[in-house]
């Protein structure tokens, strides 16, 4: 699902909310957010803090997904991207020390 603005994640939440049958007291519990908080959210909030949208949508078993514009939808049959290279600040340091000198 694509969200694009405060008011389509505010509706995400509140149907996953919905959908578990959970009130907004419960929820908001979990969080450790109030309720005004998350009803603000729900209406689609848009200064709401990302550490506190992030807790609600793990609460509600959901997790974020980041994406360049124009890639497309993640496939489970897909491989897995090849992960990026380990890079050793260290020895990055150490080079750049040698170069200096």
């Amino acid at each position: 699902m694509e969200i694009r603005t405060p008011k389509a994640l505010g509706a995400l939440i509140r149907a996953r909310r919905r959908e578990l049958k959970l009130g907004q007291e419960v929820l908001a519990a979990r969080v450790g957010v109030s309720r005004p908080w998350l009803s603000a959210v729900e209406r689609g909030k848009p200064t709401a803090e990302i550490g506190l949208l992030l807790r609600t949508l793990t609460a509600l078993g959901l997790t974020l997904d980041v994406r360049v514009e124009g890639d497309a939808q993640p496939d489970s049959t897909a491989p897995a991207r090849p992960s990026l290279p380990q890079i050793d600040i260290d020895e990055i340091v150490d080079r750049h020390r040698k170069n200096r000198s």
